[in-house]
């Protein structure tokens, strides 16, 4: 470790220890604290006007639950989501702020595995588009179509909007259990990207409703992190540009009409098994489908409420008409995981090069020696099948 700061200057470590607290929700004081100096110390460090020691600067990174190899790493890459968070908090309630916290410590280790591995995060953002005076509605109905044509889905229905956002656009997105009242949580850095964080506990349909909704905020508020709630009520224009922009890229107008037409020909009235049909055809909950047709005049307004009143529209229903046709929950089922899949590889990657030890894994994947143990010999008892024949061509 001896001269490992030589070709940092005192500014730049300070700079990354500043960061490093503040990704950790740590105080100046508190860390101050952990090292035994007074917090003036700590604050002429972080300016660079005070030298770091060696072991000082181990301390920190334990106290951060890093390591001072990754603090001081040429190549790695720091994420500074804490400000945007730490503005979003401020007089918000403790589910909020635990969420945030979550969503960091998820990106943070995500991003310095990558680093470690060498690993590029690809990114295909669309062009971001400003909110403009006028109809707000109308401007998400139309950025909506737009992103749609840009992604080549044209009309069709989008059936998982998560490989959607991962696969074909780089954002990174996470599924946790999260307070009941929070749906999503979305962030924007330059140097990680973009970030959605959705609530595991929540069903796929209000999950996807909520993605869809982050994808409003990327597309024409990224610079302003966001907390989804349920049942929020929509007190700016950004929050109704992002609702109207959710059910103008999963239902968009066009197509509802032509599957509307197509599946109520010949009756006389919206049935259950309409909706039903319906909502699954665009992957939406049988609620939003019908406020769909509501909103584009296809039913009457209050058509949903009746519903409600008159013994709703049970998943049992849904099982009678849709069979087996139910869709696969692989959010839900990583979230079970201590660690998402891509995480627990990556890490696994990481100790097999002997990259990261044991305590720096569960420092940084925020588990214990025994969960990652069970972690690492879990992969590695999926990974004995490998061999020669099976081997990746780069």
């Amino acid at each position: 470790m001896s001269g490992t700061t030589d070709y940092l200057s005192p500014e730049d470590v300070g700079e990354r220890i500043r960061l490093a607290r503040e990704n950790a929700g740590k105080t100046q004081a508190a860390a101050a604290d952990a090292l035994g100096v007074a917090r003036t110390t700590l604050v002429a460090m972080e300016k660079g006007s005070r030298k770091v020691k060696i072991n000082e600067l181990q301390k920190l990174a334990r106290f951060f639950g890093t390591t001072a190899n990754t603090l001081l790493r040429k190549e790695a890459i720091h994420v500074e989501l804490a400000p945007k968070f730490r503005k979003l908090t401020e007089n918000e309630e403790q589910p909020v702020a635990h969420a945030a916290t979550l969503m960091m410590q998820l990106v943070r280790a995500e991003v310095e595995l990558e680093a470690l591995l060498g690993i590029e995060h690809v990114r295909n953002l669309p062009p971001e588009r400003r909110i403009l005076a006028g109809d707000v509605r109308d401007q998400a109905e139309q950025h909506a179509l737009e992103l749609r044509h840009w992604l080549g889905l044209g009309l069709a229905p989008v059936s998982d909007i998560v490989s959607l956002l991962e696969l074909q656009m780089g954002v990174r997105v996470y599924a946790r259990k999260l307070h009941t009242k929070i749906s999503g949580l979305f962030a924007f850095d330059e140097k990680v990207g973009a970030c959605i964080l959705l609530n595991a506990d929540h069903p796929i349909d209000r999950r996807t409703q909520t993605a869809a909704h982050e994808l409003g905020h990327l597309v024409a508020t990224r610079g302003d992190a966001e907390v989804s709630e349920l049942d929020e009520l929509e007190s700016s224009r950004e929050e109704k540009y992002a609702n109207a922009f959710a059910r103008g890229f999963l239902t968009p107008a066009q197509a509802v009409r032509q599957k509307f037409a197509e599946v109520t020909a010949g009756a006389g009235s919206l049935t259950r098994r309409h909706v039903i049909v319906l909502a699954h055809y665009f992957h939406v909950s049988r609620e939003a489908m019908v406020r769909r047709l509501e909103e584009l005049r296809l039913t009457k307004i209050g058509t949903w409420d009746w519903f409600v009143q008159n013994g709703n529209i049970t998943d049992e229903q849904a099982r009678q008409v849709l069979g087996d046709a139910v869709r696969p929950d692989r959010l839900k089922d990583d979230a079970m995981r201590p660690v998402s899949l891509k995480a627990g590889l990556m890490a696994y990657e990481a100790a097999q090069r002997s990259l990261l030890s044991e305590g720096q894994i569960a420092r940084l994947l925020q588990l214990d020696r025994v969960q990652v143990r069970d972690l690492l010999g879990d992969v590695d008892a999926e990974e004995s099948g490998a061999n020669a024949a099976t081997s990746i061509l780069r």
